[in-house]
Formats: C-alpha cells, sequence, structure tokens
C-alpha cells in the first residue's frame, strides 16, 4: 500500500486538485477552500470600491453558490465538500497502493518474489541480503521479538528501489494476519526462518518453542496450500539428531532429538513431509539442517546483535565478542566433562554467508512435488576450547574464561557430513576458517557496539 505523509500528502493533493480546477475552469483556491470548510472566493476581478458587487452564482459542477452577503448556503456548501471529498478518495485511489497494482501484489515473468519470514534477524537480514543481490524481490515478515528493525533500514538503504523489498510487521502466530498477507501479496516461495532458537532456553520455556516453531510453521504451511505457493525453503537444524552413535552425521542418520528446540523443529519437518506426501500437493521442498552458524556479510553491512537479555542463552560466538567487548565480565562454557579430547563439546561452525548461498542454490533447484533434505555445515568439528582460542585471538582481547557445569539438552560432539548437499546441489563452504570468519565478525562488533541501536 503507498503511504504519503507529511508535506508530500499536501504536495500530492494540491497537484491533483490544480489538475483538476482546470478541468472544471475553476481556481484551485476555490476547490481548497472548500475542503477545508474556508468561504468561497470571488474572482480576482479588479473592482474600485464604488462598484457594487455582482450577485451572479458562481456554477460548479451544476450546483450554484450565491454571493458572499447572502444567508449563507450551507446545504449546498456541505454538498460541495461532500463530493470534492470523495473526489479526493478518488484520486487517492488512482495511486497505484490504492488501486492494488503494487509490484508485490502481482506475478511478474522474471521476477521471483520471496517471502522471508524471521528476515529482521541475524540468518535471514544476511538472506535476504543475498536474495536482493541476487535481483529476487523480498518481502520481510518479522514480528521483531527476535530480529533488528536496524538490520531492515540497512536493506532498505542498499535496496530502495520501488518494487525490491518490503517489511511488514506481523506475527506468525496470528494466522488471521499471516493468511491476509498472502492474500495481499503475490509469492513464489517462501523462506521461513522464524523461529525462536536456543537450545536452553527452549528447555526452561518449551511450550514457546512448540508454539513458536511448530504450530507457526503449520500456519505458514496452511497458508501457502490456500495461496498456492508451492516453494519452500525451510530453516531446520541438526538439533533433529540429538546424540548420534556414529559421526559424522549424513542425512539418514537417525532423528531423536533431545531438547525441546530440537524436537519442535522434528515435528515441523514431519508437518511438512506429511502434506507433500498428499494428493492435494505439489510442493517444491527443500529442508536445510544446519549447524552452528557464526561470521557475518564480508563488506560489514551486516552483522549479528542478539538482544542483551538473550547473551546467556545465545551462540557462543556473541558470548566472546560481549566479553571483548567488556559488556559482560567473562565467558561462560557448559560443560568440561564430555567424552571428547578436551572435554568440551564439538561443533561443526557454518559461516553465515556459506549458508545463505546454500538457501540460495536451494531455491534454484527446487522441483515441484520433490523434497530435497541436507546438511549444511563444513564436515570439520572443532570444540569448545579451540572455538574460545580462535574467538581471543581474532579480538585481541584477554578474556577471562569461567567453566560450568553442563547445560541442559547440549550433546557432546556433533558435525556434518556435507557430501550430500556438494553432489546435488553443488555447494561447498568456502569460508571454512575459523579464525577469518570470527575476524569478520569482529570487526563488525567493533564498529558496532551497540549492535543497530535502538529501532
Amino acid at each position: 500500500m503507498l503511504f504519503i505523509f507529511g508535506s508530500d500528502l499536501t504536495m500530492y493533493l494540491f497537484s491533483k486538485l490544480r489538475k483538476f480546477s482546470k478541468q472544471l475552469s475553476v481556481r484551485p483556491s476555490v476547490l481548497a477552500g472548500f475542503i477545508l470548510g474556508s468561504r468561497l472566493h470571488m474572482p480576482a476581478t479588479p473592482r474600485s470600491r464604488s462598484q457594487a458587487r455582482t450577485t451572479r452564482p458562481w456554477i460548479l459542477s451544476g450546483m450554484d453558490f450565491a454571493d458572499t452577503r447572502r444567508k449563507p448556503n450551507f446545504t449546498g456548501k456541505i454538498a460541495v465538500a461532500a463530493a470534492l471529498t470523495v473526489m479526493c478518495i478518488i484520486v487517492l485511489k488512482q495511486s497505484p497502493g490504492f488501486s492494488g497494482t503494487s509490484v508485490f501484489s502481482r506475478h511478474e515473468i522474471g521476477v521471483t518474489h520471496v517471502l522471508v519470514t524471521g528476515g529482521a534477524g541475524y540468518i535471514g537480514s544476511h538472506a535476504t541480503l543475498r536474495l536482493l543481490k541476487d535481483n529476487y524481490r523480498v518481502t520481510i515478515v518479522d514480528n521483531l521479538s527476535r530480529g533488528n528493525m536496524g538490520a531492515v533500514r540497512v536493506l532498505q538503504r542498499l535496496f530502495p528501489q520501488p518494487g525490491r523489498l518490503q517489511f511488514i510487521y506481523a506475527d506468525l502466530g496470528d494466522a488471521k494476519a499471516v493468511n491476509k498477507i498472502f492474500s495481499e501479496n503475490a509469492f513464489d516461495a517462501v523462506m521461513h526462518f522464524a523461529a525462536v532458537a536456543y537450545v536452553g532456553e527452549s528447555t526452561m520455556e518449551p511450550l514457546r518453542y512448540y508454539h513458536n516453531i511448530t504450530s507457526n510453521t503449520l500456519t505458514v504451511l496452511e497458508a501457502m496450500a490456500t495461496h498456492n505457493v508451492n516453494t519452500l525453503i525451510y530453516s531446520s537444524t541438526c538439533a533433529t539428531y540429538g546424540e548420534p552413535d556414529t559421526m559424522p552425521i549424513v542425512e539418514t542418520t537417525p532423528q531423536n532429538p533431545i531438547n525441546p528446540y530440537g524436537k519442535a523443529k522434528k515435528m515441523a519437518e514431519d508437518i511438512i513431509l506429511d502434506f507433500t506426501k498428499s494428493k492435494k500437493s505439489n510442493m517444491a521442498v527443500m529442508i536445510l539442517r544446519y549447524f552452528n552458524v557464526i561470521g557475518s556479510d564480508p563488506e560489514g553491512r551486516l552483522g549479528e546483535a542478539p538482544r542483551p537479555e538473550l547473551r546467556e542463552h545465545g551462540r557462543i560466538s556473541g558470548a566472546c565478542f560481549a566479553a571483548a567487548l567488556g559488556i559482560v565480565p567473562g565467558l561462560k562454557v557448559h560443560g568440561t566433562d564430555y567424552h571428547t579430547a578436551d572435554g568440551t563439546c564439538i561443533r561443526d561452525y557454518i559461516d553465515v554467508t556459506d549458508l545463505v548461498d546454500a538457501h540460495v542454490k536451494a531455491l534454484d533447484k527446487a522441483l515441484p512435488g520433490k523434497v530435497g533434505i541436507y546438511n549444511v555445515g563444513t564436515g570439520q568439528g572443532r570444540s569448545v576450547k579451540e572455538f574460545v582460542e580462535a574467538c581471543k585471538k581474532a579480538t585481541g582481547a584477554s578474556i577471562e574464561v569461567s567453566y560450568f557445569t553442563r547445560r541442559p539438552g547440549d550433546y557432546a560432539e556433533v558435525y556434518s557430513d556435507p557430501s550430500k548437499i556438494h553432489r546435488e546441489l553443488n555447494w561447498t563452504a568456502q569460508y571454512t576458517d575459523l579464525g577469518q570468519s570470527l575476524s569478520q565478525a569482529w570487526k563488525w562488533q567493533k564498529d558496532h557496539p551497540n549492535g543497530y541501536g535502538s529501532a
């Protein structure tokens, strides 16, 4: 919808009034006067003081308005004001936003319109940036509970052209709002990132995770089915595997999640897969199970900016940077008694730039009626102690590390076998140097000590 505010609206209306007044052979001030409730002015014809006023009425659209010294014709004025108000509404409705001709509301040949849920978040904003660079049309839907409006503003500044990017503030838990969004926009595909995504938090607020992940995914899927949007790229997680007996993890590794986050994601996957098996579906689906995300945009435009109250549950990279910046007194590491070489957890750290590249390749390769499931990782496992040392080197800071007992829901070791995604989507992680990814992310953190600032 087109919104015109302040002086822009004034200029817009007066330009339309000027055009309309020419058609009626009436001065714009006369029309404006009626809209504003002012007295009707006579023509600016030179007249001497001794010259009597004419009693000839003005004729406007078949209605007579007598000289202003006569008894005011309130009924006529009200009628004209109403008529002119209707005229203004008609003029405004001829604008693209009111007429329903917004480019976001129609399909265009050669243009793919992608709905990015959670597009104001860390991963979603980077995915949006890549899509826009590749000339996709993007609509972000986010309730900003975890996302940052500052990230959206960066994207809007980078791509200000009409029809490239729009942001809609909405909660995916509101089925009516979601259905309205789908009814008013012509989406070709959905990248569904929006989700709460902290393992530790999920053990404390399990119901929130099932609502936010499983239930909201069902709502999105129903809207897609109703409005015939047939391509879904689903953001899943390695947490659906739990603690496998063997490493590395392949796509056929049994899924036995051990925390509510992983369980909620697996339930969402099951819903999607069940729907694709039904006769009513011809949906193209790609499910990407990715591992621990790090890094930031190589050009320094976007980064990770978790809310302060969530640092305790957030990614280890965010915790390291917060300690290096002095925002928190030190880094807390949970668990030193795992059956690993140094006793700390082993994870597969994937750079966010590689991750969004996998999403774009998945979108390009998605086929109607087909489902692709892929692990997205580097295939290399790094311990938490290794990560902390790399973070110290990247930041140049002396970070005090405190060790605590295991965190509920954590698992000892997970890393991927990315052979399938390389074979079928021609994707391989490019940013595999842990120190380089952390250095790039640290540069953004130093330049943005307060994140994106207040939204």
